[in-house]
């Protein structure tokens, strides 16, 4: 009797066993699952996200030159139509992250710099010269570097940059839904994401 009870015990444990290992198994492979899901995700992410706008503005250029202690001088002068196309990049393929299996966090480390370009088309208009003071290529590019920090200066205080960044953000929300689904913690900078708005955080 004491024989049959102790094989009886020893069956249950060999079935609790092997049916521990297959639940232990089970996770393994919902985790290693899970992991390469996030990855791809990360990898479908990093993509080139591209935000255009265009402007327009009028400059007024004008250079004076003095002779003879200021008794004559002479001018140069142009009106200045610019129509310039910017876009504001974010090459989500820079973004760093790190994956914990263990304590199931991605964490993003790093987010590119947004890129600014500007690609003015300048057309000048009533150019006035006087014979010693003509336009030559330095001033040209005094008005092309001018023009450029000004339309900047208006961009970056335009509804560019905020529509750039809802795009970032929105990009980011893909992979806060997927491993919020699948009871993963999204962070950033060791941050926990703990709802959509969190993501706000998030813009530079």
């Amino acid at each position: 009797m004491r024989n049959i009870l102790l094989g009886a015990v020893l069956a249950l444990i060999i079935v609790f066993g092997l049916r521990y290992c297959e639940h232990k198994k089970d996770e393994k492979e919902t985790l290693a699952a899970n992991t390469a899901l996030i990855q791809q995700e990360l990898k479908n992410v990093g993509k080139l996200i591209v935000t255009e706008g265009t402007y327009a503005q009028v400059f007024t250029y004008e250079d004076w030159k003095k002779f003879y202690i200021d008794f004559f001088s002479a001018r140069k002068k142009a009106l200045i139509v610019v129509n310039a196309k910017a876009t504001i990049a974010y090459d989500l393929s820079k973004i760093t992250t790190e994956i914990d299996q263990v304590n199931k966090t991605v964490t993003i480390t790093n987010i590119p710099e947004p890129e600014l370009n500007i690609n003015p088309n300048i057309e000048y208009y009533d150019v006035q010269q006087d014979y010693l003071n003509q336009f030559e290529a330095d001033d040209y590019n005094v008005i092309k570097n001018k023009i450029k920090a000004s339309l900047q200066k208006k961009i970056k205080a335009s509804e560019l940059v905020k529509n750039a960044e809802n795009r970032l953000i929105s990009e980011l929300q893909k992979i806060y839904i997927l491993t919020n689904s699948m009871g993963w913690t999204l962070e950033y900078k060791s941050e926990p994401i703990k709802n959509e708005t969190d993501l706000e955080k998030i813009k530079l």
